[in-house]
């Protein structure tokens, strides 16, 4: 799994200019699913984004995570994420993962943020949608399950 947290004073997520999921300060995760995936990965990368140090403590220094602070979430359903750019102009998809595989790791990575009593907002599974965000800092990281544990 593959997901891109980007640190926001504010975002939310429309379909068909609808808003169905929307945060203040917290995290925005862009979240791609490829193949080999597990459960392993989805709960491992869950730990690393609920308690990696993004926000500011009291001195200015990134030492507080977005359990320490209280934040929310919007997760985001990124299979693009899966893309090999190596080869000409196309980018090709084959490592993402099944829909219904992908689907199932999606919604599991949700429930383990959910399980650590964080907030989570969703945006809509396999939906063409419209991402809005403020982002904080500019903060934003790359995690990949593989080298998490």
């Amino acid at each position: 799994m593959k997901a891109v947290l980007q640190r926001v004073a504010q975002a939310h997520v429309s379909v068909d200019d609808e808003i169905i999921g929307a945060i203040g300060p917290g995290i925005l995760v862009l979240l791609g699913v490829e193949q080999g995936d597990t459960a392993q990965h989805a709960a491992a990368l869950a730990k690393k984004t609920a308690e990696l140090r993004l926000f500011d403590d009291a001195a200015g220094k990134m030492n507080l995570s977005v359990e320490d602070t209280g934040g929310q979430l919007l997760v985001i359903s990124q299979f693009t994420l899966a893309a090999d750019c190596r080869k000409g102009r196309r980018p090709g998809f084959s490592r993402a993962a099944p829909p219904g595989e992908a689907k199932a790791l999606y919604q599991d990575y949700i429930g383990q943020l959910r399980g650590r009593g964080l907030s989570v907002a969703t945006g809509r599974f396999q939906a063409m949608m419209q991402v809005h965000l403020v982002n904080d800092g500019p903060v934003t990281l790359l995690l990949d399950s593989r080298g998490v544990f």
